[in-house]
């Protein structure tokens, strides 16, 4: 698509204008704080079903409610927290899916014990630099990672949202070729820092 400064872009920036601004400033830029990367896993699991656009309306209210998604915090949360959670009507109101932040939270808890940091587990994870953007919504690296979340007990971690997550957190560079962002992208993640190497 053509943005309003005349520029090429991927094409999902034409269904919601604020897509736009999400896509120019961090769509794919490689992120290495853990916060940030279970945020991004959160709300990518409370999409499953859902658009984006609606996630992205909401992420304020999500990070309101979730502690700006301390998971020190949330591993924390109680039954309490959750009726709480269940009556904001900022968010996505789903018991599922509310719960299984918090249970992923105690598990990034027990990954940053053995691991040091989530991201250095995460971005173990990363394909190789060379690999073209593609149109499909896995990948043998979303598939594998996907895995080894689900059997240290992640939940709402299914191929597809983890690829997601791993296009949104600059694990890859899916902006097409003709998009005016790739090559920004593309400077930005050989510059990055892989965390555990």
């Amino acid at each position: 698509m053509t943005g309003p400064d005349g520029k090429l872009r991927c094409r999902w920036c034409s269904a919601a204008p604020e897509f736009i601004e999400y896509h120019d400033r961090e769509w794919g830029l490689p992120v290495s704080d853990d916060r940030r990367l279970f945020e991004k896993l959160s709300l990518e699991g409370f999409q499953s079903g859902l658009s984006w656009r609606t996630i992205l309306a909401k992420r304020e209210s999500f990070r309101a409610a979730f502690h700006d998604f301390d998971f020190d915090r949330i591993a924390r949360f109680t039954a309490r927290d959750v009726a709480r959670l269940l009556a904001d009507e900022g968010i996505v109101r789903h018991r599922g899916k509310i719960e299984a932040v918090i249970n992923n939270a105690q598990r990034a808890r027990e990954l940053v014990k053995s691991e040091g940091s989530l991201a250095a587990f995460l971005w173990r994870y990363e394909p190789s630099r060379a690999a073209a953007p593609q149109s499909a919504s896995t990948s043998p690296e979303s598939i594998a990672l996907s895995k080894a979340l689900k059997k240290l007990g992640w939940k709402f971690v299914g191929p597809t949202t983890v690829y997601a997550f791993m296009q949104a957190m600059g694990l890859v560079n899916d902006h097409v070729e003709e998009c005016v962002i790739r090559t920004r992208v593309e400077k930005a993640r050989k510059a990055f820092a892989r965390p555990g190497r």
